[in-house]
């Protein structure tokens, strides 16, 4: 054995405050007040939190921690610190190391400076952060940061983890109530699991800081297609190259270190990109895990002169990136409740949670389309490399076969010929894994969980899984309140997956998602196509999507108003960069460039006539006329460009102005990009003044 795998099993969570650290640091009978907090939902007493407190200082300063944050989690979609040293002065110009319960369970940064889609004024700075105490705190870059909850003076959700952690208790409610009906009474808890595939990109550091739109935007702006890319299908799983296997060996030892369970690592399809796997687990967890990981991607990629680009599309023409997210349900007792099970009454419990999922998404589609809806995911989806926009379930040819059996009351063909009925005591073992996967699929059924395979890779997870919990258990409540009123138990659960899949079968999809009868086919079956963000993210605040999250306690009306305002201004914000970036590159760059071009081959085609004939100079005069002519065009067009964006209409709602910026400015950059990109194709490499796609793709 190496002397790094020997290392792993120390090395793992050696930056992480767990419950096992935890109980080395802390008194047995705060541990256990502490343990009964989190099973039952009670709050902490101070003198058990200035015990933790204590303890998680002590641990922290052997491990070389100077300062405390609260790591919070704001609408921005990104993570946000503000540290503390532990110095306390002692008199006489001393100080001591200090950390108080008070300090451990209360913050208080600026709430004014994060997005709150006028939750909060300007004027109105006061914000709190609140510890949250099922999230385990950590050791990075010498700061103990301690994961907690960002809500305004007057307790409004200022972030993306206060909605998660009550969808999770939502859907946990709601669960249990269907499994004391199968006559489970050992479950206290029901909780949602995630794990997320995280695809990213890598390029040269060097290389990336030359590119403006790279460092302003993410992504390329424009870029002609390299000779080669992907279509030999000699870069997905193939060798790992040195550069890569270095940043990955790092990359899995840092997240090792901070309790992440890194498990696969591979290329992806398109060169330079790649993807990174955990180990699944509670859906809190993951999706602090997830924000963490995407941190310490580009953290350990700075470290090894190279750049991680998260971007859903650094690259047209070449496969995007995307965040698949494997979620499922399991019980405290470690009972996953979407494994089919070996037995009648485990198959039964199975197809009502089943059938729940599936009503769930037909119902709240567009919700859930809503949740991965921005403008880096425009590039990717509908494209042959993602999912298409119509939301869709795969659930592969064998529950397939049962779902028509019940529905159609037919017969099944299994191990009998006879017509299946949902009794918890004659229904037959369901196999798992019976077909392939389906990746055109966005929500595919793999074996135990549900593959949403729409999110994009730079993208916070907290998004689609509250929808996610929250629509679940809208639709367990539904189904609890029914079976619970029924006299008999069997027969009603019989006419209710039956009734229930029968009026949702149209969502269930196990074709090619690419093709497009889909799209037709889709459309007959009333399904929603909302192509882009623009026509997507007004169905986030749609009465029936509202009244769900106000439902079950997970989104105030207010907080729902702020984050659909958030989540348009950020559109908004995004093209309006990228199409400033543009301009800026096109003025500064790219004309200067061409022009110099041009004038190369107007000298060289005049020396040429000169001590030569009129007719030696074909190619530099065809190639001087056509870099006059797009780089003419690329004025034109860029101009266009500018004036469209600093001329848009004052005093527009923000779901106006993102109609403006998809129809008028985002058209126009792309009119830019076919001039840019052919003008690329003609200019000698000298003379382009940024690197190519083929620089760029091939530099690692």
């Amino acid at each position: 054995m190496s002397k790094t795998a020997e290392r792993i099993p120390e090395l793992f969570g050696s930056c992480v405050f767990n419950e096992e650290t935890m109980s080395q640091y802390v008194p047995q009978q705060s541990m256990d007040e502490w343990r009964s907090c989190l099973q039952n939902g009670r709050s902490l007493s101070l003198a058990v939190a200035n015990d933790i407190a204590d303890g998680m200082k002590t641990w922290a300063l052997e491990h070389g921690a100077t300062h405390f944050t609260h790591w919070f989690q704001p609408m921005t979609g990104y993570t946000a610190e503000k540290h503390d040293s532990f110095i306390s002065p002692s008199g006489s110009g001393r100080v001591i190391m200090d950390f108080s319960g008070k300090e451990l369970v209360r913050g208080e940064p600026d709430a004014s400076s994060f997005p709150s889609g006028g939750l909060r004024a300007t004027f109105e700075a006061r914000g709190y952060t609140a510890w949250d105490p099922t999230a385990c705190a950590f050791i990075k870059d010498g700061s103990l940061c301690i994961p907690t909850v960002f809500c305004s003076y007057s307790g409004d959700s200022l972030d993306k983890k206060t909605p998660l952690l009550r969808s999770i208790s939502a859907v946990s409610r709601q669960a249990l109530r269907i499994l004391r009906l199968f006559g489970d009474t050992e479950t206290k808890k029901v909780i949602p699991q995630v794990g997320a595939e995280q695809e990213y990109f890598l390029v040269d550091k060097k290389l990336y800081a030359q590119r403006e739109d790279l460092r302003m935007t993410g992504r390329t702006l424009f870029g002609a297609k390299p000779p080669k890319s992907q279509e030999l299908d000699d870069h997905y799983c193939g060798a790992i190259r040195p550069r890569v296997s270095a940043f990955m060996q790092e990359l899995d030892e840092e997240l090792w270190k901070l309790g992440i369970y890194a498990k696969t690592k591979h290329n992806e399809v398109a060169p330079s990109q790649h993807e990174m796997a955990p180990v699944y687990c509670d859906c809190n967890t993951a999706c602090d895990q997830n924000q963490l990981t995407m941190e310490v991607m580009k953290t350990v990629a700075d470290r090894q002169g190279l750049v991680c680009l998260l971007h859903e599309k650094p690259f047209a023409g070449v496969n995007g990136s995307g965040k698949h997210n494997n979620w499922s349900l399991c019980t405290d007792t470690g009972k996953n409740l979407f494994s089919p099970g070996k037995t009648p009454s485990q198959s039964a419990q199975f197809l009502l949670f089943l059938t729940a999922f599936i009503q769930a998404v037909d119902e709240y589609q567009d919700l859930l389309r809503s949740t991965v809806a921005f403008a880096g995911n425009d590039h990717r989806l509908g494209a042959q490399e993602a999912p298409p926009a119509v939301i869709s379930i795969f659930v592969g040819s064998e529950l397939e076969a049962i779902i028509d059996s019940i529905v159609d009351e037919t017969d099944y063909q299994d191990r009998q010929s006879s017509r299946l009925r949902i009794g918890v005591d004659v229904l037959p073992a369901i196999p798992q894994d019976t077909t392939d996967r389906n990746r055109t699929s966005p929500v595919a059924f793999t074996g135990n969980k549900f593959e949403f395979r729409m999110p994009g890779s730079s993208q916070s997870l907290a998004g689609p899984n509250i929808a996610l919990n929250t629509m679940v258990a809208d639709v367990l409540s539904k189904f609890a309140d029914e079976l619970e009123a029924a006299t008999d138990f069997e027969a009603a659960l019989h006419t209710l997956i039956r009734d229930s899949l029968r009026a949702h079968r149209r969502i269930l999809f196990g074709g090619n998602g690419y093709d497009e009868s889909w799209l037709e086919e889709a459309g007959r079956r009333g399904l929603s196509n909302h192509a882009c963000t623009a026509e997507a993210l007004p169905a986030f605040i749609d009465g029936k999507n509202a009244e769900l999250m106000l439902r079950h306690g997970v989104l105030s009306r207010s907080e729902i108003m702020a984050r659909h305002e958030i989540h348009m201004e950020s559109y908004c914000k995004i093209i309006r960069i990228e199409a400033a970036t543009l301009v800026d590159m096109v003025q500064h760059l790219l004309l200067n460039a061409a022009s110099n071009y041009e004038s190369h081959l107007c000298e060289t085609i005049l020396r040429k006539r000169s001590a030569l004939s009129q007719d030696c100079c074909r190619v530099e005069t065809a190639l001087a006329g056509s870099v006059c002519h797009l780089n003419e065009q690329l004025l034109d067009r860029a101009a266009e460009l500018k004036t469209a964006l600093e001329t848009m209409p004052t005093g527009l709602d923000v779901q106006t102005q993102m109609e403006y910026c998809h129809d008028e400015i985002f058209c126009r950059m792309t009119l830019v990009r076919e001039t840019i990109d052919h003008l690329e194709t003609l200019v000698a490499s000298d003379f382009w003044p940024v690197p190519t796609y083929t620089d760029l793709l091939f530099s690692v």
